[in-house]
């Protein structure tokens, strides 16, 4: 058998070059081990638009019948409508998708039943376990595939979560990156009065225009061009297999991933009030503020989305939201959506009838430094310099080391990856922000 990069297994997916680290052999043995694994009889496989993705999907789908089970296969989707179809047909699901990676890479997003999260802690080393060894039983039955469309199911479950009837004509600018929101977006607006003005909708895993990476900055200048220039009411721009959205306002204006938690987290409140909001240990102030102001009762955990998936069972949350675009329902099996996240901003939007930048005044309210990677060595002895150095604050260390003060605070953590100490900061001014963020940022690098 093939040597096999133990590497591509990362702490939430699968995730490497292709065909140097992950092939169709390589996700055929993926295939078998996750149906070995999860015990399970029927599986649901999805992928993105990548030009690898089908080769690679069709191997896993052999392997994972191979094992004995039947395969409902979604063909393209968002992973977002993966997870649905997981949730909805109760059964595991696997998305072939790298997200915001680059052409040449592929991987797997990998779920339970009902799309509960597998990640290192909880499935992925014991797949990569059984992958390594290559020894499979042989099962006394090869299981069926079924071509299956979740797209007018999935479309249909999306504007559960709303009033279609109180939408207005708004026109929403939106980049799909050349990904799956070109599939997605024009099924869901089919249903709505508003207007949509598309860019890089076509299916291409090439990225002709640029990476579907809606984070980067560059990439949303772009965006907020386009809604200057059409007149746009908003802009919605999604990563690669769509389940991330980023916003601009109608004045071209980036709308963080903590503002559009605090927004939606807003609206779930004034509908369902006194329920429990998860939100991550790098969003704003503003999102904790907001869940108070508005009754509900905020709940803080890690970064990632298997530690909010997993609070959100726990206290039977109703919506999870983070800083980095994912947002997280619980009436959507408590999987993240950024379509979902989209269709209550036009919902806001339309009843408050206002422009989107009016409606955000109230919760700008801090300035942010945004996410600052800085290379390190010895990460757990940074740690300690900075804890002890910032000792005069609130230190907590929920998820690397959290500081705050009475006018700003800062969060450093580690990469799950490589060996980057992320910082993201905030204060109540921007001089503060600029002052503090150089300040740490020296510490970080000395």
């Amino acid at each position: 058998m093939k040597d096999i990069d133990p590497g591509i297994f990362k702490a939430y997916d699968v995730r490497g070059v292709y065909p140097q680290q992950i092939d169709e052999e390589i996700a055929y043995l993926i295939g078998r081990a996750f149906v070995a694994f999860l015990g399970e009889e029927k599986i649901a496989v999805g992928r993105d638009m990548r030009l690898s993705s089908p080769q690679l999907s069709r191997a896993f789908v052999s392997g994972a019948s191979d094992q004995g089970a039947d395969v409902a296969d979604i063909g393209l989707c968002s992973t977002d409508m993966l997870y649905f179809a997981s949730g909805v047909l109760d059964r595991p699901g696997a998305m072939f998708t790298a997200s915001h990676n680059p052409k040449e890479y592929n991987g797997l997003k990998l779920c339970r039943r009902k799309a509960g999260p597998i990640s290192s802690d909880t499935g992925i080393l014991e797949i990569r376990e059984l992958v390594m060894a290559g020894d499979f039983t042989d099962t006394p039955r090869k299981g069926t595939v079924e071509e299956m469309d979740m797209l007018p199911r999935y479309v249909e479950h999306v504007l559960s979560f709303i009033d279609v009837s109180s939408l207005r004509s708004l026109k929403v600018v939106a980049d799909a990156g050349n990904g799956m929101g070109g599939l997605i977006l024009p099924a869901l607006f089919e249903r709505l009065p508003c207007e949509l003005v598309p860019h890089c909708f076509e299916l291409d895993g090439s990225f002709p225009h640029h990476q579907p990476d809606p984070i980067n900055p560059e990439n949303i200048k772009l965006l907020s061009q386009w809604v200057l220039e059409a007149g746009g009411d908003l802009g919605m721009a999604f990563d690669g297999d769509a389940d991330r959205v980023f916003l601009v306002d109608d004045e071209g204006e980036a709308v963080s991933g903590s503002l559009t938690t605090a927004m939606v987290a807003r609206r779930i409140l004034q509908k369902h009030p006194d329920e429990k909001i998860i939100y991550n240990c790098i969003n704003s102030w503003v999102v904790p503020e907001t869940i108070r102001e508005y009754g509900g009762t905020p709940i803080r955990e890690r970064v990632g989305h298997s530690f909010i998936k997993q609070t959100m069972a726990e206290t039977g949350a109703i919506f999870g939201g983070e800083h980095s675009g994912h947002y997280y329902f619980k009436d959507n099996y408590r999987a993240d959506s950024g379509l979902i996240a989209a269709i209550f901003i036009l919902e806001i939007v339309s009843v408050e009838n206002e422009p989107l930048s009016r409606i955000l005044e109230p919760f700008r309210k801090y300035y942010a430094s945004g996410e600052i990677n800085s290379r390190v060595d010895d990460i757990p002895a940074k740690l300690n310099e900075i804890a002890s150095l910032y000792a005069g604050g609130d230190v907590d260390r929920m998820d690397g080391i959290t500081i705050e003060f009475e006018d700003w605070w800062f969060n450093v953590r580690p990469s799950n990856t490589e060996p980057l100490i992320r910082l993201n900061l905030e204060a109540r001014s921007r001089e503060l922000m600029e002052e503090k963020r150089d300040e740490v940022l020296a510490v970080i690098r000395s």
